[in-house]
């Protein structure tokens, strides 16, 4: 038992409590992991390629998450259809095309370089000009005004 004396004030109850909470947390997180079925793959192979899909398609209901690291109902559900669709022998081209198609383009962390996407792409670098010559122009109008 531990028992810390600060100014006459025991802090042994607070501890305790402390204490339960944590490993209340830690339980609960336990036990909501455990509750997630793992995938039983045909290989290794076939389970390098589940992780690097789903590392590659982002969660549509999350703040930029990955299916792999989002917990939400719509991405379990895409993780267990992205399953079935490695166990029924689909490519990765075809896999990342029926996501597109369902959920656009949004779905990729790496859109496709296409018309409608090319503000995407684009956009950081327009930005970045910008900048750079708003910058210009002002330390050029301020060398003048000294």
């Amino acid at each position: 038992m531990i028992r810390v004396q600060v100014t006459g004030f025991r802090i042994q109850g607070r501890l305790r409590s402390t204490l339960a909470v944590v490993v209340g947390v830690l339980l609960s997180g336990v036990l909501a992991a455990s509750a997630i079925e793992p995938f039983q793959f045909e290989s290794e192979v076939q389970e390098k390629r589940f992780r690097a899909l789903a590392e590659e398609i982002r969660c549509t209901v999350c703040q930029n998450q990955s299916l792999a690291d989002s917990d939400a109902p719509l991405a379990q559900d895409l993780r267990r259809e992205l399953f079935a669709m490695l166990q029924d022998g689909r490519s990765d081209m075809e896999i990342r095309d029926f996501m597109v198609q369902r959920y656009g383009d949004f779905v990729l962390y790496r859109p496709p370089l296409a018309a409608h996407t090319i503000l995407l792409w684009a956009g950081p670098i327009i930005l970045l000009l910008i900048a750079l010559g708003s910058t210009i122009v002002i330390v050029r109008r301020r060398r003048k005004a000294l």
